[in-house]
């Protein structure tokens, strides 16, 4: 399959397949998430379960591919993001198969955005805010979009000490910035 979009004043042609995460057309969450982020030339940033990789290589088109790094637990998912990558000029940028960071070894993102998978269990989502945090620069960001909104919530704030939550098109686009070097302190009751 074969999808066309026009992302930030991008013009993208993904391939995708049925086995890969909304494969008719490029997910509403992803685009909120989106929504809420600009790319500045020099950042470094991750697209953390890239898909087929729509958030990764809009950030590699606008900022240029070096500074991208895209990882997906899924095999097929990162053959059809080095796909596109190239079919979309940034064949450079960083694909890698990772069940989330285990087989990263970059850090120091100023921007790390992630749609995990949510209509199971909060396990992975746990994984990826937490690791994510130590991942992260001071001063870097991390965007998650989920359709649920408390959990997610809660999360961030023992992790990251706070969370700006972006509610667009019946999702939430949970926003933190890591300020310190460890997680927030937990208030004794």
């Amino acid at each position: 399959m074969l999808i066309r979009a026009n992302i930030k004043g991008i013009d993208l042609e993904l391939e995708t397949s049925q086995n890969c995460f909304s494969p008719s057309k490029i997910d509403t969450g992803t685009l909120a998430m989106l929504s809420c982020v600009e790319f500045e030339p020099g950042q470094k940033i991750l697209d953390l379960g890239c898909g087929y990789g729509v958030v990764g290589i809009t950030a590699a088109r606008l900022i240029g591919a070096s500074g991208v790094y895209m990882v997906d637990i899924d095999p097929e998912a990162v053959l059809y993001s080095k796909k596109n990558a190239e079919r979309n000029g940034v064949g450079d940028v960083h694909i890698m198969q990772s069940d989330g960071f285990e087989a990263l070894q970059e850090s120091g993102f100023d921007i790390i955005l992630s749609n995990p998978p949510y209509h199971t269990d909060f396990a992975v989502a746990k994984k990826f805010i937490e690791k994510g945090f130590n991942r992260l620069k001071i001063g870097g960001r991390m965007l998650m979009v989920t359709k649920r909104k408390e959990w997610y919530k809660n999360k961030f704030i023992s992790i990251f000490g706070g969370v700006r939550v972006h509610e667009i098109d019946g999702y939430f686009v949970f926003e933190a910035e890591r300020r310190n070097l460890s997680y927030a302190k937990k208030s004794k009751s």
